[in-house]
């Protein structure tokens, strides 16, 4: 079975079950833009996971292609990779746990055809702390679908706990979360040189096991007390990557043989003249140029194009690892790329309709060999520089990793090649501290969003629609919407805008503002036909992939909407719960960007 089919299995199988397929979101986030990219089917729905009523409905289904840098360093095994594909489907309030697992069940034991006896089951052991118990319930479900007591196995926090905050001592009053249970497919009999031990266990790292699905169910709310509550509105999330589902379609670990990965990767064999199969390192560097230059299609796609900061920083360091590896395995010129260029495209136009297009793929091809002629500059440069260097210790190391784009695996062969070594831990020391430097900063720029659905932010959410509108009446319609984010203290709005307000233009703002709040207008929403809501004039500036129908908040002054955007929410009733509109900062965040923070008083 191919992949393809296996994507419209799934969809096909939960449409049955009268769930709407919806779009999925753009990979790299433009409205929400948290974490750069679209990291899981999750990420798009969470407003409605957190109780906002979606325009479809109660049940959902999707395909989302997704990308996560975390495991970027595993890459080159035959399991991690960048960009994947999660298959999801959702209940809003609607069905739980019993029928929930029972499709999933049902849709890979009998659509797909999986022997039962290969899954293992995960259950979450309950948290003494929290006062959450064991998850008896769906212990009880899974036996009774078939699953005998030896291969379900309880798992703590860690394992088998979702919330946003990632425990429930850590969750903050009003966040959401709740048990999960993960599926896992056994490769036994295909792992002949696999040594069993009492240590071995479906999340351990040996290879035995491969995590195919993960049903979520967000049955609890955080108190102001810290004690957690159970939900009146339970919600189900499920999760199963496109790509791990086909391996275990095929019994085999290796992800990089499904017919997502084995076309690029007969490619390179053919250009490289090596074998695939014949020595472990060999595989490593396939892998990873097969896995990061799939990624940077999918990138460079959206629009993005290589540079030193965010998506484009992203773009640059997949394109840059997978050219070193390619010069690995002796591919001395860049004409490897378009080749590659064209697989992808041809593997993913039926998601990506733009990737049929000539212009298209030339455009990316361009793009990443100009990267090619960039990095080999690079590379010069920094080899220069390490002339220079007499011994190459990690923050030397991590100096040509950062300045010169080398990668770690370079640094290392460099500094064998002069007999020196560096210390591997101290190098990944740094990095993290970059990385995390990086984040907050990516959050300054970007972050998006509600912190939670507490009072206080819902009702700075209405004030940045209040706020969105009154620059357009004040500066003009050239003003959108960039980003937001809310917290309980303030709001932060990101908004197009050439040059920096004056403080005569920061009060007409602010007054309007605050003069709307005291007109006690009303705050609704309606669901509509997206053609029809955009026509009507509700705002709507993101490139998102809008489904049918959508929400459109109004906020209505004098029987005219004074406000009306395309928007989750949530949001109050009437804008005189709102107190005082007060902006306290006005600044620039990029070129044309700027930036405005506010606060609520007296309210």
């Amino acid at each position: 079975m191919t992949s393809k089919e296996i994507r419209q299995k799934f969809l096909d199988f939960y449409a049955k079950k009268e769930h709407a397929v919806i779009p999925a979101a753009p990979l790299v986030c433009e409205s929400d833009p948290t974490t750069l990219f679209t990291s899981s089917g999750m990420q798009p729905l969470v407003p409605y996971l957190l109780g906002e009523q979606h325009p479809l409905g109660k049940r959902l289904v999707d395909s989302q292609p997704s990308l996560r840098l975390e495991d970027i360093d595993e890459v080159g095994d035959n399991r991690h990779t960048t960009f994947f594909e999660m298959l999801g489907n959702w209940s809003l309030g609607d069905y739980f746990k019993v029928e929930q697992l029972s499709w999933v069940y049902e849709f890979l034991t009998q659509e797909l055809g999986l022997s039962k006896d290969r899954l293992w089951i995960s259950v979450f052991e309950g948290d003494k702390e929290a006062k959450v118990s064991r998850d008896e319930e769906t212990f009880a479900i899974w036996k009774k679908l078939g699953i005998p007591e030896n291969r379900i196995v309880f798992y703590g926090v860690k394992k088998n706990w979702w919330s946003r905050s990632g425990s429930p001592e850590k969750m903050p009053a009003g966040e959401i979360g709740g048990p999960d249970s993960e599926i896992f497919y056994e490769f036994t009999d295909v792992l002949h040189d696999f040594k069993y031990g009492s240590k071995c266990h479906p999340n351990c790292d040996c290879g035995r096991f491969l995590e195919i699905g993960n049903s979520v169910f967000i049955q609890y709310k955080k108190m102001e007390e810290g004690s957690l509550k159970e939900l009146p509105q339970k919600n189900v999330d499920f999760g199963g990557g496109l790509e791990r589902i086909a391996a275990a379609m095929n019994n085999d670990p290796d992800m990089f043989k499904i017919d997502l990965f084995w076309p690029l990767i007969e490619i390179i064999q053919s250009l490289s003249k090596k074998d695939y199969q014949s020595d472990k390192n060999i595989a490593r560097a396939m892998r990873i140029m097969a896995d990061h230059l799939r990624a940077g299609v999918m990138i460079a796609g959206a629009g993005i194009i290589p540079s030193n900061k965010t998506q484009g920083y992203v773009l640059r360091r997949l394109l840059r690892r997978a050219m070193f590896f390619a010069k690995k395995l002796e591919l001395s010129d860049d004409s490897y790329l378009e080749v590659l260029v064209k697989e992808v495209s041809k593997i993913y136009q039926d998601i990506f309709p733009d990737l049929k297009t000539k212009e298209k793929k030339d455009a990316i091809s361009k793009v990443f060999k100009e990267e090619a002629s960039r990095f080999d500059k690079a590379l010069k440069t920094g080899l220069k520089e390490i002339e220079k260097i007499k011994t190459i210790d990690s923050q030397k190391a991590f100096y040509l990793y950062e300045s010169f784009g080398f990668p770690l695996e370079m640094i290392i062969e460099i500094a064998k090649e002069r007999g020196q070594g560096f210390n591997i831990k101290d190098f990944q020391s740094q990095q993290e501290k970059h990385k995390e430097l990086s984040r907050q900063g990516a959050e300054g720029m970007f972050k998006g969003g509600l912190a939670d659905q507490s009072y206080e932010v819902v009702k700075l959410h209405t004030a940045t629609h209040l706020l969105h509108r009154s620059l357009r009446s004040i500066l003009g319609d050239h003003v959108r919407q960039e980003g937001s984010n809310i917290t309980a203290e303030r709001l932060r709005f990101d908004f197009s805008h050439p040059q920096k307000l004056t403080p005569k233009e920061l009060i007409k703002v602010e007054d309007l503002v605050n003069e709307k709040i005291k007109q006690d207008l009303k705050v609704s929403f309606e669901i509509m036909d997206r053609d029809l809501a955009i026509k009507s004039g509700a705002v709507a500036f993101f490139k998102e992939k809008y489904a049918d129908k959508i929400k459109v908040y109004t906020i209505t002054s004098s029987g005219l909407p004074f406000s009306q955007e395309i928007c989750g929410g949530p949001h109050v009733a009437k804008t005189s719960e709102l107190g005082i509109f007060k902006i306290v900062k006005e600044e620039s965040v990029a070129r044309g960007i700027r930036r405005i923070r506010a606060i609520l008083v007296n309210s």
